[in-house]
């Protein structure tokens, strides 16, 4: 997809973590995100990692601290993930070579996280902003930067954000909630997928 959706699988647990991200993958999200404030994030993240670190993109969600970049390197995560920008946690996931996708809300934010190296920029939250907030931001930014809105975004308004120029968003509880099996999270992937997939 050239539009990307990363799901935010906030408190799921390590016994459930490839299960769900297996229907994930079975349904084309191939980018998962396992926040810090998590249960147990560190040992869902390397599970997903070995069993589906071929195949997708894993990581972390609101890392705030350079040790914590340190931990994740070091089971092997891709992407590091935060509701901020911190200049430090980008150059430490650019010298571990993961991606960095910073959290942003302002132009001087925005700037700053890619003059740092960021590789994408986590619009948070998007819904205070808006779609005219976003297109307003896109027409100053580089053209090659990468945005992705996360926070009161979902099926039901994707064209919104794409048409202000949004790359991709982030999704949380209309994808996973804690609790919900399989089969919920399949019916939930399986209907984003294909309103993603309207937009081509």
């Amino acid at each position: 997809m050239n539009c990307e959706i990363i799901a935010i699988l906030r408190g799921i647990r390590a016994q459930e973590c490839e299960e769900i991200a297996a229907v994930l993958l079975q349904e084309g999200i191939d980018r998962i995100e396992v926040p810090l404030n998590s249960p147990d994030p560190f040992e869902s993240i390397g599970r997903l990692q070995a069993a589906f670190g071929d195949r997708a993109l894993i990581g972390a969600g609101t890392v705030l601290e350079p040790a914590e970049v340190e931990k994740l390197a070091a089971i092997g995560a891709q992407l590091v993930v935060s509701p901020d920008f911190n200049a430090e946690v980008v150059a430490t996931t650019k010298a571990a070579g993961m991606l960095s996708y910073p959290g942003v809300f302002t132009a001087t934010e925005c700037f700053a996280a890619l003059r740092a190296g960021a590789d994408a920029l986590k619009l948070f939250p998007a819904q205070i902003l808006g779609p005219h907030g976003l297109s307003a931001l896109r027409a100053v930014l580089p053209p090659q930067a990468r945005l992705l809105a996360v926070g009161g975004v979902g099926g039901g308004n994707f064209a919104d954000w794409r048409n202000a120029g949004a790359d991709g968003f982030g999704i949380g509880s209309a994808l996973y909630q804690p609790g919900d099996s399989a089969e919920e999270v399949r019916t939930k992937a399986r209907r984003l997928a294909s309103q993603m997939a309207a937009l081509s």
